[in-house]
């Protein structure tokens, strides 16, 4: 009997540990995050590139992820008033049948964005991915990053850990049962981020610069 009251104490005292750690990692990310987060197309400066992050156009079940759909929108509205010059689409490029920065692609053009005016990151595989290739490979200093503001006070965060000028603009953010499986994510996610500044994480790859256009 001993022997598990000791046990149940350990649990609870690394429970406390981590919420207590992942509390404190939350508003460090939170805080720095929301410093440089704007959620007015009217207010936010002018960047030369957006930097949109990328997610599945669909959900498990067929309907249409409106992640996905707010960040077009979005991107498409700074495009649509002069804050922004190029746009960048970044994500996932995992296997010919599933293709983010192809998806983004398509729809921004549906939109009325010119394709001389959109670039593709096929190697966008996790936000710091993206974020750190926008400087290293597409020689943007700084940028305007495109999410929803969880996912921009993250991406923020890691930008000004690596020295990045970025700011963000946040999308309309999404309601429902969905949101609490990506909240629990996102709190794993900010974890991470920790171990990743700590260790001087990189890009899975990096490969050859690629030049965004002056104009």
């Amino acid at each position: 009997m001993k022997k598990i009251k000791i046990i149940w104490l350990i649990a609870l005292i690394i429970c406390f540990l981590f919420v207590v750690s992942a509390t404190l990692v939350n508003v460090a990310v939170t805080k720095t995050g929301n410093r440089f987060c704007y959620s007015s197309v009217d207010s936010i400066p002018h960047n030369h590139c957006a930097l949109v992050l990328g997610t599945s156009k669909y959900l498990w079940n067929g309907k249409r992820n409106l992640y996905y759909t707010n960040r077009i929108k979005a991107a498409v509205e700074l495009y649509n008033h002069n804050k922004i010059d190029f746009i960048i689409v970044s994500g996932d490029n995992r296997n010919r049948n599933y293709n983010e920065p192809i998806t983004m692609y398509n729809d921004l053009v549906q939109a009325g964005i010119p394709n001389r005016k959109i670039i593709l990151d096929y190697a966008g595989f996790r936000t710091l991915d993206s974020v750190v290739r926008g400087k290293e490979v597409f020689g943007q200093d700084k940028f305007t990053i495109v999410s929803q503001s969880f996912h921009n006070q993250r991406a923020v965060y890691i930008a000004r850990k690596k020295g990045i000028e970025a700011i963000a603009f946040n999308t309309e953010d999404v309601t429902g049962i969905l949101t609490l499986k990506v909240q629990m994510r996102e709190i794993a996610a900010r974890m991470l981020v920790i171990f990743d500044m700590a260790i001087s994480r990189q890009p899975h790859f990096l490969g050859e610069k690629v030049v965004v256009p002056v104009e």
